[in-house]
């Protein structure tokens, strides 16, 4: 026999709960929206359909039977059910959550920053940044999307948002006229690095004075970070010169922040890449970011790569 052979009607349930709630048929019509007699009238009718006397009548009001109190219970606990399961299901789409991962740098200069223009235009979709150095998991971690470095295209479908273009870059009271800055000077100003561990596959000071045929002797770090955003501090505040990864130090350089030495800008073919971990998955919140991180990089930065070497 089906289900809904078996039950009454939802209308009547719903009626028989007021009434039952409020034991009084009157405080029931005036919650529904109707009057005391149809009210009396469906609670009848469900009596008759199911054999069963569910009210007493007592002078001004009602009572329940066991059988009404048994089944009032029943039903409160099975609509209390379907209304929090809605309340979720619509919580859930009004409200969705993104799980987007990326490296404290991007995150901090170039994520952060434009993500308020997603936000006003999705304020549905609840992003949250994960952030480290370290490489992700994506079979065991929840995530929607990774924005990642790699110094050259990553495993599975990716999608290239920034090629990777360096150059150095410092405080102007190190470097009065950046244009005049030769490869020998430049190995001599006071240089900052980042540590291998954290950077890695980033491009380091001697694969970058070895690519403009300056030696590596000639170069020697005075301070060393394990974190891209120390790196910029530092000479943001005028220690030294960064090698900075285009992206990242624009807005640094577009507010006159730092100055950028490009004529010793390196080109390769890592940068930054877009992963999804679960492609199959078609989640709204998930589509918007990736549109509007396409968007937001313009046709001609946002390149589809194959992945065959």
């Amino acid at each position: 026999m089906l289900l809904c052979d078996r039950l009454p009607s939802l209308q009547s349930l719903l009626i028989f709960e007021s009434a039952a709630r409020h034991l009084s048929f009157t405080g029931a019509a005036r919650e529904l929206g109707t009057t005391q007699s149809a009210v009396s009238q469906q609670i009848r009718a469900l009596e008759s359909q199911l054999a069963l006397v569910l009210f007493n009548r007592i002078y001004r009001g009602v009572e329940l039977t066991p059988d009404g109190q048994e089944l009032f219970k029943a039903v409160e606990q099975g609509l209390q059910g379907i209304a929090g399961t809605l309340e979720r299901l619509q919580h859930r789409r009004l409200h969705q959550k993104l799980n987007v991962a990326t490296d404290f740098a991007l995150a901090s200069y170039w994520l952060m920053p434009k993500l308020p223009e997603f936000r006003q235009r999705h304020p549905e979709v609840d992003v949250r940044i994960l952030t480290t150095q370290h490489p992700f998991d994506m079979d065991e971690q929840d995530l929607d999307v990774i924005i990642g470095f790699a110094s050259q295209q990553p495993g599975g479908s990716a999608t290239r948002l920034f090629a990777e273009e360096v150059f150095p870059v410092c405080h102007s009271s190190l470097v009065s006229d950046p244009a005049s800055v030769d490869g020998t000077a430049l190995a001599r100003l006071p240089l900052l690095d980042l540590h291998d561990e954290m950077g890695a596959g980033w491009l380091s000071w001697e694969r970058f004075m070895s690519h403009h045929a300056v030696s590596a002797a000639e170069a020697v770090p005075v301070l060393t970070m394990d974190n891209y955003i120390l790196l910029m501090q530092a000479a943001l505040a005028g220690q030294g010169v960064a090698l900075g990864w285009g992206t990242l130090v624009d807005g640094l350089i577009e507010r006159d922040l730092l100055v950028a030495l490009r004529q010793f800008t390196v080109t390769t073919p890592g940068g930054y890449f877009l992963v999804e971990p679960h492609p199959q998955e078609a989640v709204n919140a998930k589509r918007h970011f990736i549109n509007w991180l396409l968007e937001t990089q313009g046709d001609s930065e946002a390149e589809g790569l194959s992945l065959e070497q």
